[in-house]
């Protein structure tokens, strides 16, 4: 009795509730669930060990909060040509949907990045409450210019001396921004449903890696230190949208395997590509850390 007990429970563990449904239902057989386990292995040491996951190259010193002024200021206008040119990514990834359910879930990302708030979910109080929830659906929603991410970012900015025409432009981005921007196009928006899927289960799991809270930190300090009214809702709202998303990527990865074919060296592989560029922009940003001869008042250069 207790061994097959155990051997019930071991059946089961680490699986959605959907998943253990079906596979009590018969949907699924024993031996598709054992390759996915061994998948799931491969992408935790394969894909999840990625450097710019477990040793970022620029975000451990960012939270110490010792930047200066200007380099806050370009940190800034990097994120912001980021920021704009994820909308061309995004848009292609819901062009090249494989399903209506995944258009629109292409849709619910662009149409929130662009101010139509989330309906359902957990809200938000205070000021920002215009903001809307941080989850739940676009379906219902309320388009506000105010809540679009980029707006968010251009209120920040201003608190540091940037205006509109200094962000956002693709002519404001370093070679190491652009290359980032441009693989988020070739592979999360690409028209291959294998590539498209590694890259995004890639962005999420990069996302969801606490970047975001390290940012905050490195924000506060600074705040503290050079800029007590700046308002760091760019961040902070982003922080809370991916800790929603992070809940999500282990059923989203379990439906692609057990209702595709997968090709799990191209998946892996895919999706190591994708870092390999969000590694880039980190890098491009890390080479402001030892630039320590520059006028602090003259724009840094692009990384060559």
């Amino acid at each position: 009795m207790p061994t097959s007990i155990k051997r019930e429970t071991n059946q089961f563990d680490g699986l959605s509730e959907e998943t253990r449904h079906l596979l009590i239902k018969g949907v699924y057989d024993q031996a598709r669930v054992d390759d996915f386990r061994e998948f799931k292995d491969r992408i935790e040491n394969e894909v999840l060990q990625h450097p710019v996951i477990v040793a970022n190259p620029f975000t451990p010193w960012f939270e110490q909060g010792t930047f200066t002024v200007q380099q806050a200021r370009e940190f800034l206008r990097q994120f912001s040509v980021f920021s704009n040119e994820f909308l061309v990514a995004q848009l292609r990834k819901m062009l090249n949907a494989d399903s209506l359910e995944e258009m629109r879930a292409g849709k619910e990302i662009l149409a929130n990045e662009i101010g139509v708030t989330f309906k359902g979910g957990s809200g938000q109080s205070g000021k920002d409450k215009d903001l809307g929830a941080a989850d739940g659906s676009v379906d219902g929603g309320i388009f506000r210019f105010r809540a679009a991410h980029f707006e968010l970012l251009l209120r920040m900015a201003e608190h540091l001396g940037l205006e509109f025409k200094d962000l956002g432009k693709r002519r404001f981005g370093w070679p190491s921004t652009l290359y980032f921007c441009d693989e988020l196009v070739r592979l999360y928006g690409s028209d291959d449903y294998v590539t498209g899927n590694a890259a995004s289960f890639a962005v999420e799991n990069w996302a969801a890696a606490g970047f975001w809270d390290e940012l905050i930190r490195g924000w506060n300090i600074f705040k503290e230190r050079e800029c007590p009214d700046l308002p760091l809702i760019f961040f902070s709202w982003h922080a809370k949208i991916e800790a929603n998303h992070a809940q999500h990527t282990q059923d989203e990865l379990e439906e692609y395997f057990f209702n595709n074919e997968v090709d799990q060296n191209r998946f892996i592989n895919d999706a190591n590509e994708m870092l390999d560029g969000v590694y880039e922009f980190w890098r491009g940003l890390a080479e402001m850390i030892d630039d320590e001869d520059k006028d602090a008042n003259n724009s840094l250069e692009p990384n060559k």
